[in-house]
């Protein structure tokens, strides 16, 4: 066992693997493997001769796992309450789980470069393609699920711990660094030594499992072990910069503070709860005005109200609740959009469903065929929902919003149609996503939809600045299958006559695949200098290629017809598929 594993893997006496069962083959790939896993393949030609694609960019040997490794455990010796949980934890898992479901089984869900990496300090990367352009002086940063320990029991996508990957980049340098987001419920385990809290979207596995591990979770609060009023949730999603502060989100806990030192260390400084007037979780997808500084959010849960809306001024200050009662059942709210106008919510055939997940296993969402998906529109400086029109949009399912903007008399919102809703959650390498124009006219009450691709499309993104304004160009990641991302589509969407509106792609090549891209616009370099187009900037995004078990950073050409690769960067140690990413610009971290 390399150095790496160990501490992962280790729960002193307590330490039991997931029980395998003899009629599921094992794991193809155990944990860390692909640290060390160097496999001889030839790569095919780069898509165009003056820019390569990342499997063709150099190769070198991967570090030493050691020199990757942190140890940040302060680990306390159990009390006596404390060892008799675990046991029964054990117990659970080894004697009272039910059958292991495929799309919580951690055997599957971990595997290649899913698996967790440890904490890597600041470390010096080397720049093995052109050069890093001056615009990109600043972080960029992605979150993701990196499960602080190996669970011995279901575990799903969404459970894992959050881990944030900072590019920190300074006058053509760049720096790496990987931190867990110190939450509540990580620090906890951390000193503890084992997990202590049950996984939100996997924890509960079957009605008798699901009551007993509900028992042990009761005894530890009794006992002492964790105050469920400090948070029992995650920030493994996203990251939000407003306010002049930085946040780590996850739909199951309140944001946390992160700061970024010179260095490029990530710190997490503090769980936010805006001067007590955000008492439980938000979205983990809050809109950012770039006009106004404000911030718009929501949360939503399986109790009544079961969505509310609020919003942050330009100063990061929280407003008041605004409840929406006539979202009458509970729902699954992952994203919305905003307008100049109004905030857009989408009530689709995915629901929340705990009493489904205790009893029969798997996710605490699923889908419900026989309900009528709808769009609802309230004003977005309402201070109640009387003025709420909720539109019916059959089989419309949206996960994730790109953008919306006002039109007339109309509303229009660009964002992937889940057509494969069934799956979306539990088995997401059947799902695709169909990017679609739907416009709805406020004054009829009709709604069109219009297809702008055929190509199994998600995490589409947009020039910052646009955000609730009419856009040109989306990038979006392209599934292959999901959730995985072979590469970057670009899109022209003024062109929707067009049988498809992609405009400009790069596949990254054999083996290799990336996650959400992120556009940066290009800095005008004068006052002087005429305003930039939409399209004037950068695509960045980290890539992994899984022939040789290294990660990189590339910098694309949001104008090129190719998207060029312009520069790339290679990390000191691969970086896990994760969710979404930000970038902060210099001056925007010198104000954290």
């Amino acid at each position: 066992m390399d150095s790496i594993s160990s501490p992962f893997l280790s729960r002193g006496n307590l330490i039991l693997s997931p029980p395998i069962s003899t009629s599921r083959p094992p794991i193809s790939t155990p944990i860390y493997s692909v640290l060390t896993e160097q496999t001889a393949k030839k790569n095919t030609p780069p898509p165009d001769a003056d820019s390569p694609s990342p499997s063709s960019l150099p190769r070198r040997s991967p570090p030493s796992p050691a020199m990757a490794r942190v140890s940040s455990t302060r680990r306390v010796e159990p009390s006596l309450p404390a060892r008799l949980f675990n046991a029964f934890d054990d117990l659970i898992n080894n004697f009272i789980n039910p059958p292991i479901s495929p799309s919580v089984d951690p055997r599957y869900i971990l595997a290649d470069n899913f698996a967790p990496v440890d904490e890597l300090p600041p470390t010096e990367c080397e720049i093995i393609y052109g050069s890093l352009p001056s615009s990109l002086n600043g972080a960029y940063i992605r979150n993701g699920p990196n499960p602080q320990y190996l669970p011995r029991g279901p575990y799903h996508l969404f459970d894992g711990d959050g881990m944030l990957h900072s590019l920190r980049i300074s006058n053509g340098r760049a720096v790496l660094c990987s931190r867990y987001v110190k939450t509540y419920k990580y620090t906890l385990e951390r000193d503890a030594g084992h997990p202590v809290l049950p996984n939100v979207f996997s924890g509960f596995n079957g009605l008798t499992a699901s009551a007993a591990r509900g028992a042990v979770s009761f005894g530890r609060i009794l006992t002492g072990q964790y105050n469920p009023a400090n948070g029992i949730g995650l920030a493994n999603t996203s990251l939000a910069f407003f306010g002049d502060r930085l946040y780590a989100l996850g739909e199951s806990d309140l944001p946390y503070l992160i700061r970024l030192a010179p260095n490029g260390d990530i710190e997490t400084l503090s769980r936010h709860d805006f001067d007590g007037k955000l008492t439980y979780s938000m979205t983990a997808h809050p809109k950012i005005d770039s006009d106004t500084g404000e911030a718009f959010a929501f949360r939503y849960g399986p109790l009544p109200p079961f969505l509310t809306y609020f919003r942050f001024d330009k100063n990061g200050a929280k407003q008041s609740d605004v409840p929406i009662l006539s979202m009458n059942r509970p729902s699954f709210l992952h994203d919305f959009a905003i307008t100049k106008k109004y905030a857009v919510f989408a009530d689709i055939q995915i629901g929340i469903n705990p009493t489904q997940m205790i009893i029969e296993g798997g996710s605490p969402v699923g889908s419900d065929p026989s309900k009528i998906s709808r769009v609802g529109l309230i004003p977005r400086y309402a201070n109640d929902e009387s003025k709420m029109k909720w539109f019916d949009v059959p089989g419309l399912n949206l996960v994730h919003a790109i953008n919306a903007w006002d039109e007339d008399d109309a509303v229009v919102i660009v964002a992937p149609n889940i057509l494969s809703v069934e799956h979306a959650l539990e088995r997401m390498n059947l799902v695709h996503g169909l990017v679609e124009k739907v416009r709805i006219d406020l004054k009829t009450g009709i709604v069109t939809r219009t297809p702008l691709s055929t190509r199994n499309l998600d995490f589409g993104v947009i020039h910052p600045s646009y955000v609730g304004k009419k856009n040109r160009f989306v990038y979006a990641g392209i599934g292959d299958p999901m959730p995985k991302i072979s590469g970057v589509a670009k899109l022209d969407i003024s062109q929707e006559e067009r049988r498809d509106c992609i405009v400009a792609c790069r596949i990254f090549g054999p083996g290799c695949y990336g996650g959400e891209p992120f556009f940066v616009p290009r800095e005008r370099e004068s006052s002087d200098e005429t305003a930039a187009e939409e399209d004037d900037g950068y695509v960045v995004s980290y890539v992994h290629d899984e022939n040789s078990g290294e990660s990189r950073f590339i910098v694309m050409d949001a104008k090129s017809p190719e998207l060029e690769i312009i520069a790339a960067v290679k990390l000191p140690r691969r970086v896990p598929y994760g969710f979404h990413g930000l970038f902060v610009k210099e001056s925007d971290l010198n104000k954290l």
